[in-house]
């Protein structure tokens, strides 16, 4: 069942990023962006990053080649951490961002793919063997500096390209105070679900034992 659920993480998470990379390219460009803009713009996407992080995670543990090239995404921390994001990616998705648009064709497949399938895939798969009960408090530590990074480069960013991934990051919508709530709010769940997550953690490796 492990490797089953490594292996369909592994493909959908990368038939997802490829096909929305496909299509979010030609579309940023004809909204007026360079192609170097585009890419930017498309690895911009917290759902982006993280999805390319799982798909490193599932890649690095079944592929020696892949391994070697990224041993960090094999590690405990690292498989843990990712864990948190994805799940944070699905949350905001399904509860904020999914009732701001209405995709359509494979817009649609994209969305349903890397906000929905690929994130429960990872998690379970995690919970039935990517946990070993080895977490740390401190550890969340370590998961926090990326959604803190993240949120500092959208933030600097967004005067530069005149845009930012998320309309709650919106600063000229929403106000510096909106912002800062949202990205507080936001936050605040990220650093729920690390300490959910170590819970989980020990407890998955309670209930092996």
């Amino acid at each position: 069942m492990s490797r089953f659920l490594q292996m369909a993480g592994l493909v959908i998470g990368l038939i997802g990023l490829v096909l929305q990379f496909a299509i979010t390219v030609p579309a940023s460009m004809a909204a007026g962006r360079s192609l170097l803009g585009s890419i930017v713009f498309y690895f911009s996407f917290f759902t982006i990053l993280t999805n390319v992080a799982a798909v490193l995670v599932h890649a690095s543990l079944l592929s020696p080649t892949c391994y070697a090239w990224f041993p960090a995404f094999a590690r405990r921390r690292m498989r843990a951490g990712v864990a948190v994001a994805i799940t944070l990616v699905f949350i905001v998705y399904s509860t904020v961002l999914a009732r701001l648009w209405a995709p359509e064709g494979l817009f649609l497949l994209c969305d349903i793919l890397l906000h929905y399938v690929a994130p429960l895939i990872f998690v379970l798969w995690w919970l039935i063997a990517g946990a070993d009960g080895k977490t740390r408090w401190r550890d969340i530590s370590w998961w926090m500096i990326y959604p803190l990074a993240y949120l500092v480069y959208v933030l600097i960013r967004a005067p530069f390209a005149g845009e930012v991934p998320y309309p709650f990051l919106d600063v000229a919508k929403n106000g510096a105070a909106g912002v800062a709530i949202s990205a507080l709010a936001t936050t605040a769940l990220f650093l729920g679900l690390c300490v959910l997550a170590v819970l989980a953690d020990h407890g998955v490796a309670r209930l092996r034992k």
